[in-house]
């Protein structure tokens, strides 16, 4: 027998509860609604007034979302006057704090059908995954072609595959990213666009479109190397220099490289960009590359030694920067979100192999 006297049967009181609220919200609304009708008409339902304006003519009903649950409006139909309250927007179907919950919780990552069901809980109501999409690509809409103000230095660009469908199949697309870094070292994500293949002109109309919607002052992009991009970057950008990740010219290098030999090579690269100037990175360079050839790793010294100059652009500007601007990290994460986010995940062979270990302590460094 439980010890308590009285015993409450808690999802009833919660299930009554969340029905009072939701009354209490409804009755309100409609009464706020007729007070309105009242202050245009100038008197109240059935008032004979000589200084009346116009006349009411029923009603209709509206179906209006709430944080309290769905609720049903009475709007009043008038003659003689027009009906324009200022309670609630004309067609709109939800009230602003539902809307920014939807935005927010599709912005977190939740999936559209999830907010689906969580809506359900909530306020008793199904927001469709259309309308969430809708509700949200006006927004995202906004952000992605807004005007970009001041100066960006420093701009990190890369391109993300997904799959979509196209002409009834699924074909890969790329997806084009930029991160600008403003005047004051903060980080903005300043344009994505589709950009098919990422070739010359995918990524020539890219810039140009960032181009125009503000952005200047660029001096340096760091990127992976892309002929398309580096053919176009002179074009539209010919005051900017560009750096090789160098991370992704480690990789390039590793992929000529025995697995047994990989540690060997990965300490041997890093010490090259550990150098304090240019002019001692590429001795160190000439070195390693001599060390390359002498363990019989001649495919590798070759490709270290016609992409290291791309790689220590880095150099030409503030030390304070340069583990900052030699990589293209900042723009990895963004990337494995966008992948997380969409579930379009591709085959990433390289994030299985071992020296994926090795890169992480390039990284760190």
């Amino acid at each position: 027998m439980s010890d308590n006297i009285i015993q409450l049967n808690e999802n009833l009181i919660k299930h009554d509860l969340k029905d009072l609220v939701r009354s209490s919200v409804e009755e309100t609304l409609n009464a706020l609604l007729d007070k309105e009708a009242d202050e245009l008409v100038n008197a109240q339902k059935y008032e004979r007034s000589a200084d009346r304006q116009g006349y009411r003519s029923g009603h209709y009903k509206r179906n209006f979302q709430t944080t309290a649950g769905d609720v049903e409006l009475k709007v009043p139909k008038l003659k003689g006057v027009p009906f324009e309250t200022a309670i609630i927007e004309r067609y709109r179907r939800r009230e602003s704090s539902v809307e920014e919950a939807l935005i927010e919780m599709y912005l977190a990552g939740v999936s559209v059908r999830r907010v689906e069901d969580i809506t359900e809980a909530l306020w008793g109501t199904k927001v469709s995954p259309g309308t969430i999409s809708n509700l949200n690509n006006e927004h995202i809409e906004t952000w992605r072609t807004r005007p970009l103000v001041g100066s960006y230095p420093y701009v990190y660009v890369d391109g993300v595959y997904l799959k979509r469908s196209w002409g009834g199949e699924i074909q890969n697309v790329s997806i084009l990213v930029a991160i600008g870094v403003s005047n004051d070292g903060c980080r903005e994500i300043i344009g994505a666009a589709e950009g098919m293949k990422e070739d010359k002109e995918s990524w020539r109309s890219f810039f140009v479109w960032l181009k125009e919607r503000g952005l200047t002052g660029v001096r340096l992009i760091i990127g992976d190397k892309n002929l398309g991009m580096l053919e176009t970057i002179p074009e539209v950008f010919p005051d900017a220099h560009y750096q090789r990740c160098t991370v992704h010219f480690y990789r390039n290098i590793f992929s000529v490289t025995p697995r047994n030999k990989m540690k060997a090579v990965a300490m041997m690269l890093k010490a090259i960009h550990a150098q304090e100037s240019k002019e001692a990175a590429r001795e160190k360079a000439r070195q390693v590359a001599e060390k390359l050839k002498e363990m019989k790793l001649n495919s590798a010294a070759k490709k270290l030694q016609d992409g290291i100059e791309e790689t220590l652009t880095y150099m030409d500007f503030p030390t304070q920067h340069w583990t900052r601007i030699r990589t293209n990290n900042t723009i990895e994460r963004l990337n494995r979100e966008i992948k997380r986010r969409t579930k379009r995940y591709m085959n990433m062979d390289h994030l299985s192999k071992p020296e994926d270990d090795l890169l992480s302590d390039i990284i760190a460094g």
